[in-house]
């Protein structure tokens, strides 16, 4: 899940909006509602006055209300900084945001159903660890402070991640555990490391149409590469990585989780001296043609741990999509704004 914030500001006031929870609604003299006004004017779906729902459930909807007061706690006065963004991405944003609340929402009606507990006291020594990293509570309330940011909607979201973080070890605890099988299957069957080399094209900021451009453009070079031409040049001509164009697109050595998923998914399991098909990633499309993979070499007794945390985890990132998949569906979930 994306990391998401709870939605009690100062600058605003909530509204019922005939559900069981409630939706924000901008006040006219905040910042926040002239931010959104001035953004409305690039995607009139952000108007403060509609308060548009984008989401919807049984239980509650999400409204651009919502997301801007989510802005404001993850960002402070920061938030002004989305009047840069492009209108194209800016949909996006919201659309992704609004998507990530209505999970966290759901979760929380979740785990208060499963009574889950959490005491002042929990929050106070998380907050206590936030405090030390920045040299003490009164740097910390001050830094609050200076960013807008209101303290009470901060240790209410430290309540409610602690609750979710709560509610799925509890729920998912027992069906994530890895067995012995499991690590020596993993252990000889998969490859650790990957090399390629790859072509990226940048649609990040780009409108559908400059989308739809883009795209003919990499077909042509994928065209290229299939028929024969050197990959590592046509990576020098035309990608847009700056991470690795000028070394022929090449990444080496990187191991799993080192990559966005649909590249790393590219990388290790398309054959050897293989090229992929288009790859879209939130950076853009990529071409990859994988030139090696590498075995682990450390013996089993050394990485079993480092093994054993990553089954889990895909285990457990698994289960979480289909809880929440049940919990969109028992709430009839539905995206309003497209």
């Amino acid at each position: 899940m994306r990391k998401i914030l709870p939605l009690i500001l100062a600058g605003i006031f909530v509204i019922s909006c005939g559900k069981s929870e409630k939706s924000v609604k901008l006040e006219k003299e905040s910042s926040l509602y002239q931010l959104a006004q001035e953004l409305s004017q690039k995607v009139p779906m952000l108007d403060p006055d509609k308060n548009a729902v984008i989401i919807s459930t049984k239980k509650f909807d999400v409204t651009i209300g919502d997301v801007f007061a989510t802005f404001q706690l993850m960002y402070g006065e920061g938030v002004q900084q989305l009047k840069n963004v492009e209108a194209d991405q800016l949909t996006q944003i919201f659309k992704d945001n609004a998507a990530a609340l209505a999970e966290k929402k759901l979760l929380l009606i979740a785990a208060k159903k499963a009574k889950v507990n959490v005491t002042d006291t929990d929050i106070d020594s998380l907050l206590e660890m936030q405090y030390a990293q920045v040299g003490g509570k009164e740097k910390f309330l001050n830094y609050l402070n200076n960013a807008n940011i209101n303290f009470k909607a901060l240790r209410e979201d430290v309540r409610e991640n602690i609750t979710i973080s709560r509610f799925i070890e509890n729920t998912l605890e027992d069906s994530a555990k890895v067995t012995e099988d499991d690590i020596r299957k993993y252990y000889s069957e998969n490859d650790k490391t990957a090399t390629v080399r790859h072509i990226l094209m940048l649609t990040q900021g780009k409108t559908p149409e400059e989308k739809v451009q883009i795209q003919a453009k990499m077909q042509d070079v994928l065209e290229k590469a299939r028929k024969g031409e050197n990959f590592e040049s046509l990576a020098k001509k035309y990608s847009e990585d700056p991470g690795s164009k000028n070394n022929g697109g090449l990444y080496n050595d990187f191991g799993r989780g080192d990559m966005v998923k649909a590249f790393e998914d590219a990388a290790f399991t398309l054959p050897v001296g293989s090229i992929s098909d288009l790859v879209e990633t939130p950076y853009g499309y990529h071409i990859i043609k994988v030139i090696d993979r590498k075995k682990e070499t450390r013996p089993l007794d050394t990485v079993r741990t480092e093994i054993e945390t990553q089954l889990k985890s895909v285990k457990q990132d698994e289960l979480l999509t289909r809880l929440v998949d049940k919990l969109k569906t028992d709430y009839a979930y539905k995206v309003v704004i497209l």
